[in-house]
């Protein structure tokens, strides 16, 4: 059985393992690399985010400690109007769906195809801010990472 050696082959055919290989090469960088490293610039954005909102969490943490429950300002307004205005206002607008009323001044929220992360932000200042507080609530991915389907019980 012969041997293939380079050496051995034509001229043409020596260009044609030459471009092959430059094309096997490129395939790998642009099929391969490249992606994998826009999947780790997006994870490192992410990663910068949530420190950010954990090291906001922490600095408000002792405040609300402090506050204790009942201690923050009553307001006015209806659940449901300080419910859809603070939704709006965390770019939650297009995922609220719906709401109803739950128990004694309570209020059921539905939410679709909502980022997880500004869903938790937006409960998280509702608390902050109004004293409102999650009685319960069911969350379902709504498909892709990090959007969901959510029903939320919000109390007074």
């Amino acid at each position: 059985m012969p041997t293939l050696s380079l050496h051995n082959m034509s001229e043409r055919e020596q260009r044609m393992v030459l471009i092959g290989a430059i094309l096997a090469v490129l395939l790998l960088i642009f099929a391969v690399l490249v992606p994998l490293d826009h999947s780790v610039s997006k994870a490192r954005e992410r990663i910068t985010r949530k420190q950010a909102d954990l090291a906001w969490m922490r600095s408000v943490a002792p405040e609300l400690a402090a506050a204790g429950p009942g201690q923050l300002p009553a307001s006015n307004e209806s659940l449901l109007v300080i419910v859809d205005r603070s939704a709006r206002e965390s770019g939650l607008g297009a995922a609220l769906a719906g709401s109803d009323p739950s128990g004694a001044g309570g209020l059921q929220v539905r939410m679709q195809k909502a980022s997880f992360d500004a869903m938790v932000g937006w409960l998280a200042r509702l608390s902050q801010q109004n004293g409102i507080r999650v009685d319960g609530a069911t969350i379902d991915n709504a498909g892709a990472p990090g959007i969901v389907n959510a029903a939320i019980i919000l109390q007074r």
